[in-house]
């Protein structure tokens, strides 16, 4: 079974708060793999690249809602 990573680990390695994890979450940017029964998310690896290529889209200047947009274009 792959490796998950919850919130707290996700935030660390990534340089991020669990605020903005949280806040991406809201706003669909990012999906968990898995949610605890006591409601905590679970991310894959995957959740890296992820968050990676959100952070160089905003710095390159796209808003957050329009990131969003790309992705459920599937971009």
């Amino acid at each position: 079974m792959p490796r998950l990573y919850n919130t707290g680990e996700v935030a660390k390695r990534s340089g991020l708060s669990q605020q903005v994890i949280y806040n991406y979450l809201n706003m669909n940017l990012i999906k968990e793999k898995k949610k605890t029964p006591a409601g905590r998310f679970l991310f894959d690896s995957s959740i890296f690249k992820r968050l990676e290529l959100i952070k160089n889209l905003n710095q390159s200047g796209y808003a957050l809602r329009d990131i969003r947009e790309i992705f459920l274009k599937g971009g």
